[in-house]
C-alpha cells in the first residue's frame, strides 16, 4: 500500500523515534536524523543528498552524521551516511541496515523499522565514534524532520 506523507506521520510514533536517537546518541558523538518527504518526481537518492545538506549533517565535526530518508508516497527510503562513518562502516552496513528496515516497511509497522535502523547505526557509530563527554554536543535536532526534500 502507498501512503502519503500525512498518512505516515500518523503511523509512526515520533516520540519512540526521538528516544531511540536520544539513547544511540548518548553512546556517540554522531548524529542521527530522520526525514519524511513530500511526494517528488526525480532521483531518491539525489533528494537524499539535498536532504542531507539541508539538515546540516555534512556541517558535524567528525562527519558522522547519519540520514534515514523515508518517501512513502514513493515506497522508498535511503539511509545516507556522512564520510566519516561510511569510510569505517563500507558499502555492506548500509546494505544489511537497510534490509533489515525494509522487513518492518513491508509488515506496515513503520516505527519499529526505524528505531531497528536507529539502534543498528547507533552502535556502529559508539564503535567508531565513542561518546566525548561533556565536551561532546548534541549537533543536530533529534526531532522527525517532515520538511521539504
Amino acid at each position: 500500500m502507498v501512503l502519503t506523507r500525512k498518512q505516515l506521520m500518523e503511523k509512526i510514533d515520533d516520540e519512540r523515534i526521538q528516544q531511540a536517537i536520544r539513547e544511540a546518541e548518548r553512546r556517540t558523538s554522531g548524529e542521527v536524523r530522520v526525514a519524511v518527504a513530500h511526494f517528488f518526481w526525480g532521483s531518491v537518492e539525489k533528494a537524499a543528498d539535498r536532504c542531507f545538506e539541508r539538515l546540516g549533517m555534512t556541517k558535524t565535526a567528525d562527519r558522522n552524521g547519519i540520514l534515514f530518508f523515508v518517501v512513502p508516497s514513493r515506497r522508498r527510503f535511503v539511509v545516507r551516511g556522512d564520510a566519516g562513518i561510511h569510510e569505517k562502516v563500507g558499502a555492506p552496513f548500509w546494505t544489511s541496515v537497510a534490509e533489515a528496515v525494509a522487513k518492518h516497511f513491508k509488515a506496515g509497522d513503520y516505527t519499529s523499522g526505524l528505531v531497528e535502523g536507529i539502534t543498528t547505526v547507533g552502535q556502529q557509530l559508539a564503535v567508531h565514534f565513542p561518546h566525548q563527554g561533556e565536551k561532546d554536543a548534541n549537533e543536530l535536532p533529534d526531532a522527525v524532520d517532515y520538511g521539504d526534500a
